[in-house]
């Protein structure tokens, strides 16, 4: 099946893990490996909610002449979960400000973080984290709960806290039912493409579930819907790139706009014909984006 808009699947130049907060934290890195101390520049790619690494491979095909370092967030894909307190986006980025202590003094240090990866990133920016610049795909500009999507967010509310409520041996299967799965993917994607849906169907089945335990997809669920860059805007003084999709029902245009009228030096760049799903759907023309801007600012 030709897939538009995708590469073939990068093969990782290197992998790894690392205890951090009592996770053991699977990492994949991708593109330029680190030769001479101090002039690579690492780009560390933080996925979404109930993802893991696989999501944001379609841009880091793309992103030539970096080096990318894609870890598991804890509690999903290979990485276990924190072992003690809960999955919030404080405890996200303090481990991802930790994550990055290994790879600081290799080059200049970048942060990309798409969805809920754009509010760790940036909690973790706005805590004390300089990385030379930030971008953020798909950024969670206001509370998913005020969005045009606030009545399904809503059901998706219930739908948590009844996977919470119920009995292990239930409520897991609920959170992970392969139907749910497929209607949220066939709601988020925009693309008229048959095959780049049933593309993308496919990645959302074999990912999407890939978490530890029910409590962690709960926490972390309940974390994407508290938090939103704009708690950290304020605090965020680093280059700052915003990649939207102007069918984004989930963080309309207006969110955006006036999100990077409060960064201190934020540019938003807006992709036509694409929503929530930018790193499946516009790859190719979201990692040129990066890759102009970092080229100017680093």
């Amino acid at each position: 099946m030709a897939i538009p808009d995708l590469s073939p699947d990068p093969v990782p130049v290197s992998d790894g893990e690392a205890v951090l907060a009592g996770s053991r934290t699977r990492w994949w890195e991708w593109g330029e490996p680190a030769r001479d101390a101090g002039t690579t520049t690492t780009i560390i790619a933080v996925h979404g909610f109930r993802g893991d690494h696989h999501g944001l491979l379609p841009i880091v095909a793309r992103l030539d002449g970096y080096r990318v370092i894609t870890p598991d967030l804890p509690g999903f894909g290979e990485s276990t979960p924190f072992r003690r307190g809960k999955h919030d986006v404080a405890a996200y980025a303090g481990w991802l400000a930790d994550f990055c202590t290994q790879f600081q003094h290799d080059g200049p240090l970048v942060l990309l973080g798409h969805s809920f990866g754009s509010v760790i990133t940036s909690a973790a920016v706005a805590a004390g984290l300089r990385p030379a610049a930030l971008v953020l795909i798909n950024p969670i500009a206001a509370p998913a709960l005020q969005g045009p999507r606030a009545v399904l967010s809503r059901i998706a509310v219930g739908y948590y806290k009844l996977g919470a409520a119920l009995p292990e041996r239930l409520g897991r299967p609920l959170l992970a039912n392969r139907l749910i799965v497929r209607g949220l993917s066939e709601v988020m994607a925009t693309s008229d493409d048959p095959q780049l849906r049933a593309w993308i169907h496919d990645q959302h089945h074999r990912y999407f579930s890939n978490f530890a335990d029910r409590r962690v997809v709960v926490e972390a669920f309940e974390a994407s819907v508290s938090d939103d860059v704009g708690e950290y805007a304020d605090r965020i003084a680093v280059p700052t790139l915003l990649i939207g999709g102007d069918r984004d029902d989930i963080v309309p245009i207006a969110a955006q706009q006036r999100l990077v009228s409060r960064l201190s030096d934020g540019r938003l760049l807006i992709l036509a014909d694409v929503g929530h799903l930018i790193h499946y759907e516009r790859a190719e023309p979201a990692a040129k984006m990066i890759i102009e801007f970092l080229g100017r600012r680093i």
